[in-house]
């Protein structure tokens, strides 16, 4: 059987996609080398150790998390429509709650969550202000609400939920 021939950044995404499906259990060379149907040198090629390799997830993705909010601050439309645009990226990031499980049980990535959150509050704050809501709080809720949506599972819908809260936001004015 042929191997697969991976570079650093196959190897990143394995593990992002793995963080989602499987946990931080499955961020390990082994599981990872037989999902991608290679060996475990590959891995230790491209990564010193397993927790060189943690560390490089979660860099890519708060790397990537970063640029979201990038992108949305270079976006544009009118406040408001920003504001549903952001809250839809950040609904539909599927790592994102997948990383949240992960901080609780370690603190590098925790600190990178946080890191990440301050920037998001940050950009709320920022809208939540033109569009006259001067409260801190409210972008904290707001975030909170981004947070937890995704949570709750079973038959939510958070986007319409997110606009239902954004409405309310609006009608503040």
């Amino acid at each position: 059987m042929k191997r697969t021939r991976l570079n650093r950044d196959a190897w990143i995404e394995a593990g992002l996609k793995a963080l989602v499906t499987d946990g931080p259990t499955a961020l390990a060379a082994e599981p990872l080398a037989r999902k991608l149907n290679t060996t475990k040198g590959s891995f230790y090629w491209h990564f010193r150790d397993v927790p060189d390799f943690h560390a490089a997830v979660v860099k890519d993705w708060q790397t990537r998390a970063f640029a979201t909010v990038v992108t949305a601050l270079a976006e544009d439309g009118s406040t408001e429509q920003r504001l549903r645009r952001f809250g839809r990226l950040m609904l539909a990031d599927r790592q994102d709650p997948a990383l949240r499980a992960w901080a609780r049980t370690d603190k590098s990535v925790a600190r990178a969550l946080a890191q990440v959150d301050a920037e998001r509050l940050t950009y709320l704050a920022n809208l939540l202000k033109q569009l006259g809501i001067k409260n801190p709080e409210f972008a904290q809720s707001t975030l909170s609400a981004m947070i937890g949506l995704p949570q709750l599972g079973g038959k939510t819908k958070p986007a319409a939920a997110f606009d239902t809260l954004v409405d309310l936001v609006i009608a503040l004015q």
